[in-house]
């Protein structure tokens, strides 16, 4: 079983899910996401590129250990597993005194 967390403002895309649990035996966080992504289309384009490449702006995690983006799709998968997908976070502002 591959259970996803879907984290921020994602879960818009979901219905409202932050945890969804595919009963699957997928190789590949690859696989995994297609199989995500085909109950969840708009999910899938905030995910992937139109050339279906992990965004940018998305980090992946496969049981709490960060995916390089360019090798996060062919990551292997062994058995159960925990797949994270959050929207990378930046900015701040320097506080004024």
């Amino acid at each position: 079983m591959i259970t996803f967390q879907i984290a921020g403002y994602l879960t818009e895309f979901t219905g409202g899910d932050a945890e969804i649990k595919l009963d699957a035996t997928p190789s590949t966080v690859g696989e995994a996401l297609k199989r995500l992504g085909e109950r969840h289309v708009g999910l899938r384009d905030r995910v992937l590129t139109e050339q279906g490449q992990v965004r940018p702006h998305v980090n992946i995690f496969l049981n709490s250990q960060v995916l390089r983006r360019d090798q996060a799709l062919q990551s292997s998968i062994e058995g159960d597993a925990e797949i994270c997908i959050m929207p990378a976070v930046s900015g701040g502002s320097v506080a004024s005194r």
